[in-house]
């Protein structure tokens, strides 16, 4: 019912923000980025869809939790999702926490009817980047659609190098001098975190938090354990060590 009252006052909205449409520059920029709508409200998901092709994004559409899942894991890759919090299937909190493993990058919109704080703070913890309550600005979604596209597309490159070791982010792929190192996705996120930061240590405190997308628990060693895991995998008998403990703060990932 409220895509018809969307609908309706696009106009107006945009009437008064003419001078925060999207520039020229923009529209080149990202013009071809994929986006991924799951909504099982089907007249919203359409309407998004159409103003968001309208605007030179190519996007997907999906209807529950667990054939969004399926494009992810499945399909091309994406540069931005949006997707609604109930959703059939798979609710929209557990189709984050088991996207953000297995995409650490990709920038994530949660939809929601329900204006609740809880709501947000558990969408946020879940591994979302943004968060907008129905009904919402066209207006405002576009601005935040381009900002995280803008923050992602610019804040890591694809290929970041420590030494011998070299991590492909898009295709989830870590080599050591030639030697393929398989890892879970949980690994890889770990990984992943360390080499953004190589050369500065990384406290247990905050691979928790970005990792495990939740508040730091002192009394798991959860950190320590997943940390073994990924150093037993990087560092080799014969190896020289990237990786070591800094004994009261954390971990470092450093060729020094």
């Amino acid at each position: 019912m409220w895509v018809k009252t969307l609908k309706s006052s696009i106009t107006s909205v945009e009437e008064g923000f003419a001078n925060f449409g999207p520039t020229a520059n923009d529209q080149n920029q990202y013009a071809g980025r994929r986006v991924l709508v799951v909504d099982d409200d089907l007249p919203l998901a359409g309407f998004l869809k159409h103003e968001l092709e309208a605007e030179a994004f190519v996007v997907d559409m999906v209807h529950d939790g667990e054939a969004a899942l399926s494009a992810i894991q499945d399909g091309p890759r994406y540069d931005l999702m949006i997707t609604a919090l109930n959703l059939l299937k798979l609710d929209g909190v557990s189709l984050v926490q088991q996207v953000r493993p297995i995409k650490p990058r990709l920038p994530i919109i949660v939809l929601t009817a329900r204006n609740r704080l809880e709501d947000k703070v558990l969408s946020l913890r879940s591994g979302a980047d943004d968060f907008l309550v129905k009904p919402f600005s066209l207006v405002e979604l576009r601005a935040r659609v381009r900002a995280l596209l803008r923050r992602s597309l610019g804040s890591v490159e694809d290929v970041s190098t420590v030494g011998d070791l070299t991590i492909h982010r898009e295709e989830h792929r870590v080599e050591r001098n030639g030697r393929r190192i398989e890892l879970t996705p949980r690994e890889f996120s770990i990984l992943e975190y360390m080499m953004r930061n190589a050369g500065r240590p990384v406290s247990r405190a905050r691979l928790f938090e970005e990792v495990w997308n939740a508040p730091h628990d002192p009394s798991t060693n959860i950190v320590d354990v997943y940390m073994k895991y990924v150093r037993d995998k990087v560092d080799r008998p014969g190896e020289r060590k990237l990786t070591r403990t800094i004994r009261g703060i954390g971990y470092v990932l450093s060729d020094a």
